[in-house]
């Protein structure tokens, strides 16, 4: 298993586990990152790199977690959060981060997630999270392209900068 789908993987497993146990995500994932360093196979054994990239994963889920569901929740027609296989939504949660965050090609991103999805899920999650995640690539693709500020750059803008660039974006 490739170094980055091992991290996917891993961050699934946490993120499905803290949902499933009601548990904070910070909490499992902690205790998932020692119990793996302890030997235990209950998540897969990442070396330091994908470790990394498994908790930006998690991190970025967690910060991001509300504007992702809102984008699933439009693309997920017909469906909603409590139909839905807590597995293939945590698999499309997760993706749906990358795919709108990381700036990581689609294709690599949606390929892991069917893994996963037919790893973990039902006779027809993979099939399900691919036709989501295809639909959803397709719309970011086609979507007219938002200017994306970091952090650091809203904290450096005054106020009245703020004011004025969103004033002359509505013009």
């Amino acid at each position: 298993m490739g170094t980055r789908r091992a991290a996917r993987e891993f961050a699934f497993r946490a993120l499905f586990e803290a949902d499933r146990g009601d548990l904070p995500l910070e909490t499992v994932f902690t205790r998932a990152e020692g119990q793996m360093r302890e030997g235990d196979d209950t998540f897969p054994r990442l070396n330091e790199e994908a470790l990394i990239f498994a908790r930006e994963l998690v991190d970025g889920l967690q910060t991001h977690r509300a504007a992702i569901d809102e984008t699933l929740h439009r693309t997920i027609r017909g469906w909603s959060f409590g139909q839905m296989a807590q597995t293939d939504l945590n698999v499309l949660r997760l993706a749906t981060f990358e795919m709108g965050y990381t700036g990581e090609p689609h294709p690599p991103v949606i390929e892991s997630a069917v893994r996963i999805a037919r790893k973990f899920g039902g006779d027809d999650s993979g099939k399900f999270v691919n036709g989501v995640l295809a639909g959803l690539s397709r719309s970011m693709k086609t979507a007219p392209a938002v200017p994306q500020m970091d952090e650091q750059e809203l904290d450096e803008q005054r106020p009245a900068e703020v004011e004025e660039r969103g004033s002359e974006e509505r013009e």
